[in-house]
């Protein structure tokens, strides 16, 4: 079973007038990423898959953050439902919140008990939070004590007004050292610092990494599964294609070809075992999510 855990809301429940189509050409080096997408192009690109999670991004209260190029996030919560509710059982919602929201605590309890969400999806530099402020570290006490998994946008952003500080990963070593129940993901594997990253999934029980946007930096992501095979964290690496910016299909590609890779470039090897049991992890048993 193929469990994408890093997946973000279409944009559209309809298809998108060819004018009203918007593109992104900083994220990849190779193609630019249509972000106007709907519904039924997101559920045709999940195939590979059997389940995929699934969430927005939350803006900062006072719209004093990164997304401002974003123009489909409210509602962000409900429209990520309405998409579950319309995946055949296939989808599970993960809730944004903003830590420095008003009632944002009421909000996780209505997205919880109302909208059976089941996680949450934060990007601090995205949504300009210190992950160690009071506000956050107040949500994740309510979310440790709820049994309510994070995953955390981690590693750098093209967004000029997006603080790299704080998707760094060492972060996530103090957030796991005050919440040692929280199940958290460190998405992206931190990229550029994956050595940074390996470091905190290998202290951590309770924290993981997805392999989202990896592949098309063939070099970095070489260099991140290398890495993590010799630290011998493998077994917390978690699938994720990062929708859509890539496709599960492209991911899976990727890994696939990887052994081809290294005998191309007379790389040390990546045992394929390894790669291939990233693809076939149950991420839903490790984040204690049911289906």
């Amino acid at each position: 079973m193929i469990i994408d855990v890093h997946t973000h809301t279409p944009s559209h429940y309809k298809t998108v007038d060819q004018e009203a189509e918007e593109y992104d050409t900083k994220m990849r080096p190779d193609r630019p990423i249509k972000m106007t997408n709907s519904v039924n192009e997101y559920l045709q690109d999940m195939a590979p898959v059997n389940v995929a999670i699934v969430f927005g991004i939350a803006r900062h209260p006072s719209k004093n953050d990164a997304l401002e190029h974003l123009n489909f996030v409210d509602d962000v919560n409900d429209s990520t439902a309405k998409v579950v509710s319309l995946g055949s059982g296939k989808l599970i919602g993960f809730m944004s919140v903003h830590p420095d929201s008003d009632a944002v605590l009421d909000e996780v309890y209505r997205c919880k008990s109302d909208l059976n969400l089941r996680g949450i999806k934060l990007g601090p530099n995205y949504q300009n939070f210190d992950p160690l402020g009071i506000n956050a570290k107040s949500l994740y006490t309510y979310a440790e004590k709820n049994n309510i998994p994070i995953i955390f946008h981690q590693g750098t952003a093209p967004m000029a007004n997006s603080p790299i500080r704080y998707s760094y990963p060492i972060y996530m070593d103090e957030i796991a050292l005050l919440f040692p129940n929280l199940k958290i993901v460190m998405a992206h594997m931190g990229h550029p610092w994956h050595e940074d990253c390996i470091a905190v999934i290998r202290k951590h029980q309770n924290v993981y990494a997805d392999i989202s946007g990896q592949f098309y930096r063939p070099w970095s992501a070489y260099n991140g599964f290398r890495l993590a095979h010799e630290w011998n964290v493998m077994h917390k690496l978690l699938f994720a294609s990062d929708w859509p910016v890539t496709t599960p299909a492209e991911t899976i590609s990727f890994l696939n070809g990887l052994p081809s890779y290294c005998r191309k470039y007379n790389l040390p090897v990546i045992p394929f075992s390894e790669i291939n049991a990233i693809m076939n992890r149950n991420s839903l048993e490790l984040l204690e999510i049911e289906l």
